[in-house]
């Protein structure tokens, strides 16, 4: 039985962030193209992509690319075009949401189906599997025992987010941005509508939340579930965070990487996906970067209060309460060492997030610039820690273990360079041989110029030398030796790395229109928004198809999310847990508009209606 692959996949925003990722141990990065990437602030230049693969591939780790936003007729020839660039440069995968892709003729680079085609269903990530689609990134919203039964069904590799920042909307059903901006998500120019603050009203017009970021959620964090998670048949694990900075890249990758370490050397059915180990300066800790609190969010179901509506920002890690207030500085009760230039916050009386810098530490009193409402009992977070972001500063190295082996031959050297996926080259230098008049200074000489490896991707663990008798060798002659022969290791590592992932990229067998589509009829949240799209969907069956949220011009009555995520339940008044009544229907109201809750508890979702 061959063993099964972990993949540990990481976000990057830029060339920097991907290659600090990797460093870190990540798998595999995901990256957006020039454009159509489901963060327009976030596009790299074809250049960098290929710098980045280039880099990535040296330890067997892959780089995908997000093309993943609707597209329009205009653009179709323009996607097709990128796509061919991309599958040039070598991308290992790129990630689409798109059916149009699926009716282009492209070159056999892999596609992988983003959240955003509606993975949440089990009869549709059927409809993908059956295409032939070799991975289906999962929506965060399933529960371990729904992504047991799509595992049993499908064939498909399972992604899954298990870190970072959560929509509150299903993926690739949220419309708010682009009903009141005109910035479609699905173009990747969200506003970020759900981080704002709104009031629920109920129908009689009672404030019941006033001014609450009722729809903005903590941060996932499955850290502590990636066993079930892999029993439950996910193989890569996905980090959010294409907007994120490069030092909470590096922190979360970093701490993941361990985690996955950790299972794979207690299971000998698993290996990691990529080559080398990490180097890593500082002991990761989610805490200690961005975060607005965590949950495990549904995975196992209902379990946790999973939104953050006092505030959107990251309040970070938790200190203690305060247990001194004097005329210049204050007293936490905590464990933790806090210093200059850290970034304090806690919610003052009114329940809003307010911060300050620290000035100076005396003893254990902390001082600010000024004391802004700090009252005994307060909690007090850390949101900026300043010397874990100078931790974080430090370069993380990542290295192959080598091992080198030094045969005497009758007119030279034979150096052999065999790397820890039994990767191996031989060269045979020619070498005036010259007996050593001090044979263990010699050998030790010849051992120490050999382990240099310097800034190579390689660690040379052992020397071992295989001499009639000991040599003396000029140090310059050991030097260029070692620099050939690493050299020609990590041309072979490309090589071998090249034909292996060669032998993966296979089409999607698009053109089968046995596969029928499990929906006759469907609505804009299918998100069709070209002629490709249409044709793809009429060729699986689909009878008819509604025109995508953006090509329409009146918006009322119209659902901008589907939630998971409930407020009622959230506050406790879900009508299957309490008797209590709430006067519905219910709105969110802000200064800009007025949206209509539906609750859909039949299959236990919450609408959100452009009233």
């Amino acid at each position: 039985m061959s063993k099964i692959k972990l993949e540990l996949l990481s976000p990057a925003k830029d060339l920097e962030t991907g290659i600090a990722a990797i460093d870190c141990g990540a798998d595999a990065v995901y990256i957006g193209s020039p454009q159509f990437g489901a963060r327009a602030a976030a596009g790299n230049s074809l250049e960098d992509i290929r710098k980045l693969v280039e880099y990535a591939h040296k330890y067997w780790a892959k780089v995908y690319v997000t093309v993943n936003t609707v597209i329009y007729n205009d653009e179709l020839e323009e996607v097709q075009r990128l796509i061919r660039e991309l599958y040039e440069i070598k991308v290992d995968a790129v990630i689409f949401q798109d059916m149009a892709l699926l009716e282009m003729d492209l070159p056999p680079v892999q596609l992988y189906a983003s959240t955003q085609t509606h993975n949440y269903e089990i009869e549709r990530i059927k409809f993908l599997d059956r295409l032939g689609i070799k991975r289906i990134i999962l929506a965060r919203e399933l529960t371990i025992e729904e992504i047991k039964q799509i595992k049993r069904e499908v064939n498909a590799e399972l992604e899954f987010f298990v870190h970072g920042a959560l929509c509150v909307s299903l993926s690739g059903q949220c419309y708010m941005s682009h009903e009141l901006t005109g910035r479609s998500a699905n173009r990747g120019e969200c506003a970020q509508n759900c981080r704002l603050p709104y009031s629920l009203v109920d129908a009689n017009g009672t404030v019941m939340v006033e001014n609450k970021h009722l729809l903005s959620l903590r941060d996932l964090n499955l850290s502590e579930y990636l066993n079930e998670l892999v029993d439950a048949g996910i193989t890569s694990f996905k980090i959010e965070g294409r907007l994120k900075d490069v030092g909470y890249v590096k922190n979360i990758t970093a701490f993941y990487r361990q985690k996955i370490d950790d299972i794979i050397r207690n299971n000998s059915n698993w290996i990691r996906a990529s080559s080398g180990y990490s180097k890593i300066p500082f002991e990761p800790d989610p805490e200690r970067t961005f975060n607005r609190g965590y949950t495990s969010y549904y995975l196992n179901d209902r379990t946790d209060h999973v939104s953050s509506p006092d505030t959107p920002k990251s309040t970070g890690k938790y200190l203690g309460k305060v247990t001194e207030v004097n005329n210049k500085g204050f007293v936490i009760g905590t464990t933790e060492r806090i210093s200059n230039g850290d970034g304090l916050c806690f919610y003052d009386i009114k329940g809003e997030l307010a911060g300050m810098y620290v000035n100076r530490i005396e003893g254990r009193t902390v001082y600010t610039k000024e004391l802004i409402g700090i009252r005994p009992g307060m909690k007090i977070y850390r949101n900026y820690d300043h010397s874990f972001e100078k931790l974080l500063s430090r370069e993380c190295k990542r290295k192959i273990r080598t091992n080198i082996i030094i045969d005497e031959m009758e007119k030279g050297l034979k150096v052999t360079a065999r790397d820890e996926d039994d990767i191996s080259t031989t060269e045979i230098f020619d070498l005036k041989k010259e007996i050593a008049s001090n044979p263990e200074k010699a050998n030790d000489a010849v051992r120490k110029q050999f382990a240099k490896s310097g800034d190579t991707i390689f660690e040379i663990e052992s020397v071992n030398l295989n001499f009639i008798k000991p040599l003396f060798i000029q140090l310059s002659s050991i030097n260029e030796m070692r620099r050939r022969i690493l050299q020609r290791l990590e041309f072979e590592r490309l090589e071998k790395h090249k034909n292996e992932n060669g032998k993966q990229n296979t089409e999607p067998g698009t053109k089968n229109s046995d596969n029928k589509f499990p929906q006759d009829n469907l609505d804009y949240k299918f998100n069709v928004t070209n002629k490709l799209a249409e044709k793809f969907y009429k060729v699986h069956g689909v009878l008819n198809y509604e025109p995508g949220f953006e090509l329409q011009n009146n918006h009322t009555g119209k659902t901008v999310m589907t939630c998971k995520y409930c407020i009622k339940d959230e506050m406790g008044l879900c009508p299957f847990d309490t008797d209590k009544k709430v006067e519905e229907p219910l709105y969110l109201v802000n200064e800009s508009r007025k949206y209509r809750l539906h609750f859909n508890c039949r299959d236990c979702l919450m609408e959100i209606l452009v009233d």
